[in-house]
């Protein structure tokens, strides 16, 4: 069985895509901004938008009956990549202690100039 979640962000239905999709026990999280109702969040704030994006991708993956704990992988995409300490303190308030795989990589944009940092998560509810 098919569930997934929708944010109502301006970009799922141009784009075509929702927030994130469950089948059986895994959960896929597309790829999460710090922008709501197409208004990007925390400007020039790399943490607070981090923050802000792992709180979305927390709702969602509830949304769908999972947990934070369930996240396995994340994948980091941020536009300067010498903010990966900040974004990765942000990180680690949400998996300190459940570690998932992870992956932070420099891209030249993002959807919208205001955005700095856009994160992927994968989940398997044991």
């Amino acid at each position: 069985m098919r569930k997934s979640v929708t944010t109502g962000s301006p970009w799922e239905g141009k784009v075509g895509y929702c927030r994130a999709v469950r089948i059986g026990n895994i959960i896929e999280v597309s790829g999460t901004t710090a922008s709501e109702d197409g208004v990007v969040q925390c400007l020039a704030d790399p943490f607070g938008q981090t923050i802000h994006i792992l709180n979305t991708i927390q709702k969602a993956i509830e949304e769908l009956g999972g947990n934070i704990t369930d996240v396995i992988r994340t994948r980091v995409y941020c536009t300067d990549i010498t903010q990966w300490e900040d974004i990765g303190r942000a990180h680690s308030q949400y998996f300190e202690y459940i570690k998932p795989a992870m992956a932070i990589v420099e891209v030249s944009n993002l959807i919208h100039p205001n955005m700095l940092v856009e994160i992927e998560a994968t989940c398997i509810i044991s």
